[in-house]
């Protein structure tokens, strides 16, 4: 009987001594920080962030990770009491050029904690690169990184040249100047244009050497940031042989042209009803020209790699240029063109004319005939799309590209030049500056009631600018 008790009373100390052990050697669980990840610039969660903890007195202390999901969600889990910092890495802070701020947490007895974490605001990443704005530079900043469209490295020591226009008005008339802004990329390819205008258009390219991506519109948005990454592509010297004086021998002109590798396919269709529009001319400046099939398909091929103007158009619908990346692996491109009718239908202008063509003594110069005149009817039988397309037809103009490839301009033979600039003369006012592709953008040829051109001998005092050397065009609208 004595036995019997012993037993037992050993088996209950060996118990008690097992769950004594057992409370000393289990892992009580830690708290758990979660909360979300926000890109404060394109306004929506961060996806694929890495989340990171340190501890706050030591930050080479490093705790553990998480990945936002698709939704910015992120969670930390078993983290013991103490004091950390929070942070985060993603590609876009590299882009920025900026570090997230850290943020500093407190785990006490195993509580969870909720802290949400952000890509800084527009006016605090504006601050941080540019400097604190005073009242006379508070203008917007434009960042990114320039790659290599090759291999999509980055590439340093690149010029990237932003440029806009502005308008003046004076007695004198309307004119415009194109401020730029010329910057040079980090060693890894970061870049910031500092004091351009917000919410409006600009234009921006990236120079190397002799290589180059095409000049690109971007619009800056009205808080006054925007990041934009740049493509630049490889060109290469081709030499032409040509005959010259003397007979028997020749001409060797070296000229610089696009490495054309790249690839680039897509999809017209029309912006009402979705139909393909079978024959849209689609093409890229300085590369190649194709037309969609009945499908609407079309696909560029030993097109200039980089970041380009895809310029797509179709009769009676409104041309798009669109910025592209031409990349290996580059997306398809879809575009839905829009038809005259439905754009111009959504502006209504209410003006006094400036000048009256009836008092503006068109015929009378044209009985002269010391320059070369169309009226509404020569302009109609024509036929033009475009009302650049009308000087295709006239003697001694030109439409052409200029040196950036990007935008059509006037050109005609000048006195002190082989080619010049024209001025452009809209109801009589002088357009400074004004391309051919303002005037497709300011009228169709519908709208035009006359031309005159004239040849630098021939201008009206009235149509000239000072000793330029060149001619003028004149057009009069109904």
């Amino acid at each position: 009987m004595r036995r019997r008790n012993w037993s037992f009373i050993v088996v209950a100390l060996f118990a008690q001594v097992a769950n004594a052990q057992a409370k000393v050697t289990t892992h009580l669980p830690g708290a758990t920080i979660s909360g979300v990840v926000y890109d404060s610039i394109a306004r929506m969660p961060l996806a694929d962030a890495m989340i990171q903890l340190v501890a706050a007195d030591n930050p080479a202390l490093l705790g553990p990770t998480a990945t936002s999901d698709s939704q910015g969600r992120y969670t930390l889990s078993d983290v013991p009491d103490g004091r950390y910092k929070l942070g985060f890495f993603h590609p876009m802070l590299d882009s920025l050029g900026v570090e997230a701020p850290l943020r500093e947490v407190s785990v006490v007895e195993h509580r969870a904690v909720s802290a949400d974490l952000a890509i800084p605001s527009p006016a605090r990443l504006r601050a941080a690169v540019c400097g604190k704005a005073g009242e006379r530079d508070a203008g917007a900043v434009v960042v990114g990184v320039v790659r290599d469209a090759v291999d999509g490295s980055s590439a340093a020591r690149v010029k990237v040249i932003g440029e806009w226009m502005e308008i003046a008005i004076d007695r004198g008339g309307m004119f415009r100047r194109m401020p730029m802004r010329t910057v040079t990329t980090r060693d890894n390819g970061w870049f910031a244009i500092c004091n351009v205008p917000s919410g409006g258009t600009m234009s921006l390219m990236a120079i190397r050497g002799m290589d180059s991506t095409d000049r690109i519109e971007i619009l800056v948005p009205a808080e006054g940031f925007l990041r934009h990454e740049l493509y630049i592509g490889t060109t290469r010297t081709v030499v032409t042989a040509s005959a010259a004086k003397p007979a028997d021998s020749i001409a060797l002109t070296p000229r610089r042209v696009h490495t054309g590798d790249g690839h680039l396919s897509g999809t017209v269709i029309a912006a009402v009803g979705g139909k393909p529009l079978a024959g849209a001319q689609v093409s890229i400046a300085g590369g190649p020209h194709v037309s969609a099939n009945e499908r609407g398909e079309w696909t560029l091929t030993d097109a200039p790699m980089g970041t380009r103007m895809l310029e797509v158009r179709a009769l009676g619908y409104y041309p798009e240029r669109r910025r592209v990346d031409v990349v290996a692996g580059a997306a398809p491109v879809h575009v839905a063109l829009s038809t005259f009718k439905a754009v111009l239908d959504t502006v209504r202008i209410r003006a006094s004319r400036l000048a009256d063509r009836h008092d503006s003594g068109f015929e009378s110069r044209r009985r002269s005939g010391a320059g070369r005149y169309l009226t509404a009817q020569d302009i109609s039988r024509r036929g033009s799309l475009f009302t650049s397309d009308i000087f295709r037809t006239i003697s001694g103009v030109r439409v052409e590209r200029d040196a950036s490839g990007f935008e059509k301009v006037f050109t005609m033979r000048g006195a002190f030049a082989e080619r010049c600039s024209p001025a452009v003369y809209i109801d009589g006012h002088y357009m400074a500056t004004q391309s051919a592709d303002d005037v497709d953008s300011e009228m169709l040829p519908k709208d035009v009631a006359a031309i005159e051109v004239y040849s630098e001998a021939s201008v009206p005092p009235q149509f000239q600018q000072g000793l330029s050397g060149c001619g003028s065009i004149v057009i009069w609208t109904k």
